[in-house]
Formats: structure tokens, C-alpha cells, sequence
């Protein structure tokens, strides 16, 4: 079995059309989602359709929690407020229920997917060093879990200790747990523009980050053209 492991598409059709197809290339045989599949970008209502066609498990997201809900939006910062007062109005009373009903963790086969940490899920916080990935460990109850929300990738392993190693090849070692990130599909962080995801090899226990150009100027000029702010389109080539 080779599981497709991604998130933070952040309505980023090109890009998840280009994750697709190379995970199909790849030998692909299940696909799972870790969350934010809308905001930010241009094609929410499209991404979601995409993803209930692949029928794949999906956890919540942020966005996706946001984007959702009839509340005022508050507390986050100006680009990704007005991404997602647009993308509420982009959504269907579907897509919104769709994205609601979504679990914060799942336990798929023998690994678990959440999109931000295991010990507190719906406060959204980050995982960026090692001491923030100890407090998910302690929840962690299968050897390997997957997560994203920074946009970068990056592997924790709790062996004696926690550390965080590269994140291009990992290969499953007894006695060690794994808290992995599998970076963003539609809007990158880590100053590589490219799509990022996880490709888990699971009969050989290994699991390899791919990265992926795709058609970057057709999701900036429609950006532009439903009138979000153009930072959201600009960002997307520096990878941050």
C-alpha cells in the first residue's frame, strides 16, 4: 500500500490537480487528507468537490473550521481574514456542512492524522521545534502521525529522546514514534514555492516528502481576477 498524504490546499486547484497526478504516477493506492483544504486561494468550492470525489479520510482544519461557521471572524491576521470572508461567500450550504462535519483527529489504518496537535486540536496551535511536538507525542498512540498548519515540512522522532531530523526520506524504525509534517500543497512556507506532500511507502515502512512545480501563473492571475488581496498572489512564488 502507498498512501498520498497532504494538506493546507488552501483552495489551490493547480496545485492539487499537480499532487494528484503525481501521486498517481507515483503508484499511489489510498490518499488522505490532514486539512485546510480552503482559504487563501481562489477555487475552494472546486477543491472541496475534488476531495469528496476521492471519498478519502480528511481531518478539519482552521480554515476549513472558519470558512465554515456563521461567527464573526476575528483574531487572525488581515490577508487570511479577507480570504476567508471571500471563500464564505464562494461556498455552497453543502461544501459549508461538508467541511464542518469533519473530525479534528482520525486514526487511519495504523497511523493517525490530525491537522495541527494532538493534545489540543481545536486551539490550532503550532508545532514548530521540538518542544512543541513533546506535548503531541504524549498523545500519540500509534507509531507514526502526520499533521501540517505551518506549511513546512518537518520530522519529530521520540526515541530516548525528541528530535527533529530531515524531512526527505524517513524510514519507520521500531521502538521510535514519528510526528510528521507534510508540508502544504497550495501555499508553501518554507521559501520552496513548490507543492509539498508525503508519499508512505507502508510495506516498507518508508516515507519520502515530494515536492512539485505546477501552474503557479494560472492560480495567481485567478487570485487576482476574484479580487483578493494580490500579497496572496505574490506570496505564492517566494514559498511563503
Amino acid at each position: 500500500m502507498k498512501f498520498a498524504i497532504f494538506g493546507d490546499i488552501h483552495a489551490n486547484l493547480e496545485a492539487f490537480d499537480a499532487v494528484m497526478a503525481d501521486a498517481a504516477g507515483q503508484g499511489a493506492t489510498h490518499y488522505v487528507c490532514i486539512g485546510d483544504v480552503v482559504g487563501y486561494n481562489a477555487n475552494p468550492a472546486e477543491c472541496v468537490h475534488r476531495l469528496q470525489e476521492l471519498g478519502c479520510p480528511t481531518v478539519k482544519g482552521n480554515h476549513d473550521e472558519e470558512a465554515s461557521a456563521d461567527t464573526e471572524i476575528v483574531g487572525l491576521n488581515p490577508l487570511a481574514q479577507a480570504a476567508l470572508e471571500w471563500t464564505r461567500r464562494a461556498l455552497s450550504e453543502d461544501d459549508k456542512a461538508w467541511l464542518r462535519a469533519l473530525r479534528m483527529v482520525r486514526q487511519v489504518r495504523d497511523f493517525t492524522i490530525v491537522h495541527s496537535t494532538l493534545d489540543t486540536p481545536t486551539s490550532w496551535a503550532y508545532v514548530m521545534n521540538k518542544f512543541d511536538a513533546m506535548a503531541s507525542f504524549s498523545y500519540q498512540f500509534t507509531q507514526v502521525c502526520f499533521f501540517g498548519h505551518t506549511h513546512t515540512p518537518r520530522v519529530y522522532v521520540k526515541g530516548a529522546t525528541v528530535s527533529m531530523e530531515n524531512a526527505d526520506i524517513t524510514r519507520v524504525e521500531p521502538g521510535r514514534k514519528y510526528f510528521i509534517n507534510v508540508g502544504s500543497v497550495g501555499q508553501p512556507r518554507d521559501g520552496d514555492w513548490r507543492s509539498a506532500y508525503a508519499l508512505y511507502d507502508h510495506d516498507n515502512q518508508e516515507i519520502v516528502i515530494r515536492r512539485l512545480p505546477y501552474d503557479i501563473e494560472t492560480t495567481q492571475r485567478k487570485i487576482r481576477a476574484a479580487g483578493l488581496p494580490d500579497a496572496l498572489a505574490q506570496r505564492l512564488a517566494l514559498g511563503k
